[in-house]
Parts: structure tokens; C-alpha cells; sequence
């Protein structure tokens, strides 16, 4: 109201003293506040007469303020409509007040009601940071349902969206607390059987991840064997190991992928996706993480196979996917060889007393080592070549092999 008594003044000072004697009523007010755009820039009534998304806008916000239940519905639902048009129109709505009332229907018991409400604030959110923070301060995350299990699949749709929209918050300054949007988020996961409703939880899931605070809030729900289930399925296998890598650099995160039974055998299985490069790229992005300084999920990982995998995708995967497969291969092969120097002849501490005779020997045994390594390496290459139907790669095969039994792997 004190805005409303501004403006009456600010309009009697400009206009001529015939015309300011002129009673001001509340609509020509609400539209004046509805011209003002984000600049700053007060449009003129005629600018506006041509469009009719003005009148429609301010019957809508009205309605919505002093209506009846049934008026606020109609008021949502036009709401919606005006605000996929443009995102000035979406500013305007949210400085003209909509934003409470709307999160006030989503508490609703009417399940239409409250879908409709659900539906404007997404519109609404689209593309504003500030409407978004907006929505939260009024207290979206307390309104939002207990149970979604209840829900049809179209509504769980519609708050996944929600709460991804949500959710970018957590990469800004604006506090966003995640405790209530994890179970929501999880429950909806679930119980869904929809491809999209799924993958806009696990990108809700993902942004929260990307802050490491949340990191333990996520693990301890669980999360990490859903995701884990969700990463061998194809169609949301992308979105759940990028999840995942977000989470397995954290130290809960990280024991929470080498207690999982499916650790690393399923991982190693999504590095044979050809057809999928970029799960190709974080599968191996994930293993890479638990390798790494880990010489027990170094052998669980050799057990399974792994080092056959990691040279198909040295040869056939994406430059990322190959630059990462080396990087992994490389701790295999200075493993192998910290062995064979540890048990090179015998040792008494950090002093080794080798007879010329028994040095000789280990020389030679080196040698048939290592020639030993190469032809295993090569008979795997070929078998890949073969599969691969590409002459023109065995030279590098060739190459490859030579230069891995001889020197360091490039990564």
C-alpha cells in the first residue's frame, strides 16, 4: 500500500492542476506499477492497450489476491499461460506479489489446485534467479507434499521439475537448505516410472552434489546404491554417474561405492558401452578415483577384468575416454613391476645382497618377463583389432604394445 500511496502522489505532482483534483482509482495504479519494467522505464498507457496480456494480467493478479478458490484457480492458470511468453512478463509478475499466494495453493489438499499453482511456478521460475529465490523465501519447501507416492505420475512430474528449478540455487550465494529436498527428491525417483521424471530428479540430485556440504546429507540417505542400480540402466545411466562422480570424491562417497557388492564389476561393464561415449568417459572417470592410491580395488578391479576393458578403451574409446584408461593402465603396470622388483632376489631391509651369479639369473628372468607381458598383450590387441575390422589400427596396436612394455604409458 505504501507503494500504491507513492505513486498517487508522484502521478499528482506530474499532472496539471486541472487533472490532479482527478480521484486515482486502484486499478490505473496496479497498472501503472505493471508498465514499470526492470529498468526503471515507466511505459506509457498506449504503449500497452495493444497488448492484451496487460488487462488479462491485472484481472489475473486480483483475482488472485481477493478472489474466491475459484477465481484464484482461473487466476494460476492464466498466470501460466502469460508467463511462457516472456521473461519480463515473469519479473513483472513476481514485483506485482503472485509468487505467495501461489506457493500458499501448493499446501493445498485439492489436488487440482494444486497442480495448477505447481504449473505457474514453474513458468515462472523459468530462466529467474530471483523468482526462484522468491519461491523459497515464501516457503515452498514447507508446502511441498509429505508423501508423493499417493500422487499420479503426471503430478510427480511436475514437482520434479519444481525442484530442479529449484535447485540451481545451490550453486549461488542464496541458502538453500537441501534437507527437505533429498527425501522428496528420492521418494519421487522411486516411485516413478517415467524416463523424464527420473532424469529430472537425478539432475536435482546432481546439482546438490556438486556442493560438497550436501555430500554427506545424500550418502547417508542411501543414495548411492540407487544410483549405482540407475547407472547400468542406459537410459539414466549418464545423469546418475555424473552424480556419481561428484560424490566419490568425497571420503563417505568413496566408501560407499567400494562397500557396494556391484563395485567394480558394474562400472566395468558401462566401460564396454560403445555406443555411449560419454558413460564411457565418467564411468572410467569413477573407477580412476578408486584406483587411485587403492591397491585392493586395484586387484578387484584386475579380477574383474578390468585391464582387457581399459585397453579397448585406449584404442577404440573417445580422446577422454582413452586419455583415462591409460592414466588407470599406467598404476597397473608400475604395480606389476614394484612386484617383480620386490621379489628380484633377497632382501634384508633396505639392503640387497644379490650374488653375480643370482643377478644374472634375475636378468634373465626380467627378460622372459617382459616377453612374456608382451605377447599377452599383443594376443589381446589382436582379438581387439579383429573385432575393431580395422587394418589400418594395427599398426598402432603394434605400437602401443611396444611402447607400454618399454617405457611409461602416455596419459
Amino acid at each position: 500500500m505504501r507503494r500504491l500511496h507513492s505513486l498517487k502522489a508522484a502521478e499528482k505532482h506530474r499532472e496539471p492542476p486541472q487533472q490532479a483534483e482527478k480521484p486515482i482509482d486502484m486499478d490505473a495504479c496496479k497498472e501503472a506499477r505493471i508498465e514499470v519494467g526492470t529498468g526503471g522505464n515507466l511505459k506509457g498507457r498506449d504503449d500497452y492497450d495493444n497488448d492484451g496480456w496487460v488487462v488479462a494480467l491485472r484481472k489475473s493478479v486480483k483475482m488472485l489476491h481477493f478472489g474466491s478458490w475459484e477465481e484464484k484457480e482461473a487466476a494460476a492458470k492464466e498466470i501460466k499461460r502469460l508467463a511462457e511468453e516472456d521473461l519480463k512478463r515473469r519479473k513483472t509478475m513476481a514485483e506485482l506479489g503472485v509468487i505467495p499466494p501461489l506457493v500458499a495453493m501448493v499446501g493445498s489438499e485439492v489436488v487440482a489446485r494444486q497442480r495448477l499453482a505447481v504449473g505457474a511456478l514453474i513458468e515462472l521460475a523459468n530462466g529467474s534467479f530471483t523468482n526462484k529465490a522468491l519461491m523459497v523465501e515464501a516457503g515452498i519447501l514447507s508446502r511441498l507434499p509429505e508423501n508423493v507416492t499417493v500422487l499420479e505420475e503426471t503430478s510427480k512430474q511436475e514437482f520434479a521439475r519444481l525442484l530442479l528449478s529449484i535447485s540451481a540455487l545451490v550453486n549461488s550465494k542464496f541458502s538453500l537448505t537441501s534437507a527437505r529436498i533429498i527425501p522428496l527428491v528420492l521418494s519421487i525417483l522411486e516411485s516413478c516410472s517415467s524416463i523424464e521424471t527420473k532424469e529430472s530428479c537425478l539432475s536435482t540430485l546432481h546439482n546438490l552434489s556438486s556442493v560438497l556440504d550436501n555430500a554427506a546429507s545424500l550418502i547417508t540417505t542411501g543414495i548411492v546404491d540407487n544410483l549405482i542400480k540407475l547407472s547400468s540402466e542406459k537410459e539414466s545411466s549418464e545423469k546418475a554417474l555424473a552424480t556419481l562422480g561428484n560424490l566419490v570424491v568425497t571420503l563417505p562417497g568413496r566408501k560407499a561405492l567400494e562397500h557396494n557388492p556391484t563395485v567394480p564389476e558394474g562400472l566395468i561393464e558401462i566401460m564396454t558401452w560403445e555406443e555411449k561415449p560419454k558413460c564411457q568417459e565418467l564411468s572410467a572417470y569413477v573407477l580412476m578415483i578408486l584406483a587411485h592410491q587403492s591397491s585392493l580395488q586395484r586387484q578387484k578391479m584386475a579380477k574383474a577384468g578390468i585391464v582387457q576393458v581399459l585397453l579397448e578403451v585406449a584404442l577404440l574409446g573417445s580422446p577422454l575416454a582413452q586419455k583415462r584408461a591409460l592414466k588407470i593402465l599406467q598404476w597397473f603396470k608400475d604395480e606389476r613391476q614394484m612386484r617383480v622388483g620386490a621379489h628380484s632376489g633377497p632382501q634384508v631391509g633396505r639392503i640387497l645382497s644379490v650374488a653375480p651369479l643370482n643377478q644374472k639369473d634375475v636378468d634373465e628372468g626380467k627378460k622372459l618377463m617382459k616377453k612374456i607381458v608382451k605377447q599377452s598383450l599383443y594376443k589381446n590387441m589382436e582379438t581387439i583389432t579383429r573385432r575393431a575390422n580395422g587394418a589400418e589400427d594395427s599398426s598402432k596396436l603394434k605400437a602401443l604394445v611396444i611402447s607400454s612394455s618399454s617405457k611409461s604409458l602416455p596419459y
